[in-house]
């Protein structure tokens, strides 16, 4: 059996690489993180971009027969995302697959990241067993974060988890964990849950480092902090407490998810049409992009 790590295709992130990547057919897998909720572009199917169209850009860059489909779809729990987009993940014969899934399992609560993360090996055995690059995320550090602070126990046994599972099965982990530029809410949108455009660029610039593609990719800086009174910050958490946390609650009691009836956003492997260059972060953008 020849060693992996011989290979000319072989990728280890402590090694210079000027070469091209050697992967042609991407499929990414997941829930909104993955599909790009809060990074809004009405150039993109379903309104968002996202850190994976980002990197599937950069991939097809030097790749002339390079191809992308997305399958992730917001608001799923893990057991979605395995009998919803597994098998047509697997049918599409990727050489490199992203998944990010059990976020929404972890913070609900009474569940078990145990068990949760027994799901979470299963699917990414069957992807990894016709010899794609499986690329794993752990979660983000939530202690920045008032509302998620108390799941940030949870999170880091999950994380644990999974990486024992990427050295089970010889995954790249793509670490949000350490991601510290990005645990500041300049990088998430005005829902506070999902990372707006900054947030995703930094994470697709995380992911591009972890296989070790070459890129051109830059640190998007954010505006300072808004100065605001204690009154007019309470405003704000009021705003956002009956515009997103109020509708986010009422989904969790009446079982209903933001994802019931939408389909993927990029269902086929398809070449990607590289976005426009964006121009510099403004303070509009850092403190008040939307999401669904």
């Amino acid at each position: 059996m020849t060693d992996p790590s011989t290979s000319p295709d072989a990728r280890n992130p402590l090694m210079s690489n000027e070469e091209s990547h050697p992967w042609r057919r991407y499929v990414a897998i997941g829930d909104s993180f993955t599909e790009g909720v809060g990074d809004d572009d009405e150039n993109s199917p379903h309104g968002v971009r996202g850190w994976a169209d980002r990197v599937a850009e950069v991939l097809s860059e030097t790749a002339e027969d390079f191809a992308y489909a997305n399958l992730a779809v917001r608001g799923k729990l893990i057991g979605q995302i395995i009998n919803e987009q597994l098998d047509a993940a697997v049918a599409l014969r990727p050489d490199l697959v992203t998944i990010s899934a059990g976020g929404n399992d972890v913070i609900r609560p009474g569940t078990d990241p145990d068990e949760i993360t027994g799901q979470f090996e299963a699917a990414v055995a069957r992807l990894s067993a016709n010899g794609a690059t499986v690329v794993v995320f752990t979660g983000i550090d939530v202690n920045f974060t008032p509302v998620f602070r108390p799941f940030r126990g949870k999170v880091a046994i999950y994380n644990e988890n999974i990486r024992a599972v990427a050295e089970k099965y010889d995954c790249i982990v793509a670490d949000q964990w350490a991601l510290k530029s990005v645990q500041d809410t300049r990088f998430f949108a005005a829902d506070r849950l999902h990372m707006n455009a900054l947030g995703h660029h930094e994470v697709a610039r995380m992911v591009l480092r972890a296989l070790n593609v070459p890129n051109d990719l830059k640190p998007m800086e954010p505006a300072p902090h808004p100065v605001r009174t204690w009154r007019e910050a309470r405003t704000d958490d009021l705003i956002w407490a009956r515009g997103h946390l109020v509708p986010w609650v009422l989904r969790r009691v009446r079982h209903q998810s933001s994802g019931d009836n939408m389909t993927p956003k990029r269902p086929d492997v398809a070449p990607i049409v590289p976005a426009t260059p964006e121009p510099p972060a403004t303070p509009e953008q850092a403190t008040d992009e939307g999401t669904d």
